[in-house]
């Protein structure tokens, strides 16, 4: 992925108004960021944990989305897999439910994913983060087919929001 902008980060975001985006935390340290190593740049917002983002180049520019955790619950205490890595993790997957772009999610419609809490996919599939024994099934796939799958699998979930 190419470094992103704080500047273009705000101005990409398709499911939340433009107030929202000028308002919402975007990391400090963007220019230390792994580009290389990411498909997409996730982060959390220190000051309400319940919220998320995620910024991912798409159709020729860089499209990020607003989204919201759900509550802890009591099955997060069990073993979970991220439908985007395919990361399995013991209390780190959430449900994230991102509104839909545009008259859709102003209407109130919104999709979801389970997907890694730390929004650290890229690194968990390339193995530049461990998430403990266990974490990654035993495939035959090389790193890029499982690069390609998650970038699908990613690309899957902005189609729906954006649908």
């Amino acid at each position: 992925m190419r470094p992103l902008t704080e500047r273009e980060i705000r101005t990409a975001f398709v499911n939340c108004t433009k107030g929202e985006a000028k308002r919402l935390f975007v990391p400090h340290d963007l220019a230390d960021r792994p580009w290389d190593d990411l498909d997409f740049l996730g982060w959390r917002d220190p000051q309400a944990p319940d919220r998320a983002y995620l910024a991912v180049e798409a159709d020729g520019g860089p499209v990020a989305l607003a989204l919201r955790s759900s509550g802890a619950a009591s099955w997060q205490a069990r073993r979970s897999m991220c439908s985007i890595c395919l990361t399995t993790h013991t209390g780190g997957v959430s449900l994230m439910v991102a509104a839909k772009a545009g008259k859709a999610g102003q209407q109130g419609n919104s999709v979801g994913v389970y997907i890694c809490d730390d929004l650290a996919c890229p690194l968990y599939v390339r193995g530049r983060k461990d998430a403990g024994p266990g974490a990654r099934l035993s495939e035959s796939l090389t790193l890029e087919e499982k690069i390609r799958r998650t970038v699908a699998n990613l690309t899957a979930f902005v189609a729906r929001v954006t649908a």
